[in-house]
C-alpha cells in the first residue's frame, strides 16, 4: 500500500510531504502512546495518532515511520510540520476517529507491526 493508497482510503488531506505520496507502507500502528510506537513498530510504518504534539514527529523520526495520520480532525501546528518537512515524514490529517481508520486499513490489507 502507498501512502496515497493511506490518503484516498481514510478521505485526509496532506499537510505536507506531498512529494513522498508514493512511497510504499508495509505496516501501521495506531496509538497514542508513543512508548507503545517505540516497542511495537516496524520500518516503513504508518502511525495513526491523536497526539498533536512533536513527539509524534520525534518518535517517527526515530522508527523510520513514513508517515504519521493525525485522526480525530487534529492538526499539527507550524512547527511540526517543518520539523515533518524536514525529516521527509508525510504528515495527514483525517477526521476519522483511530479505530474505524485503522479498521479501514486493515481491511484494505495493512496489517500491524507485531508478528503474532
Amino acid at each position: 500500500m502507498t501512502v496515497n493508497d493511506i490518503k484516498n482510503l481514510l478521505e485526509a488531506k496532506i499537510l505536507c510531504g506531498e512529494e513522498h505520496i508514493d512511497r510504499e507502507v508495509h505496516t501501521a500502528c495506531g496509538s497514542d502512546m508513543m512508548s507503545d510506537v517505540l516497542a511495537f513498530v516496524k520500518d516503513q510504518s504508518v502511525l495513526l495518532t491523536g497526539l498533536c504534539n512533536p513527539q509524534a514527529i520525534r518518535t517517527a523520526e526515530m522508527m523510520d515511520i513514513v508517515c504519521i495520520v493525525f485522526v480525530r480532525g487534529k492538526m499539527p501546528d507550524e512547527s511540526m510540520i517543518e520539523l515533518a518537512e524536514e525529516r521527509g515524514i508525510v504528515i495527514l490529517s483525517t477526521s476519522m476517529r483511530m479505530f474505524p481508520a485503522c479498521g479501514i486499513l486493515y481491511t484494505n490489507g495493512l496489517r500491524g507491526g507485531v508478528d503474532n
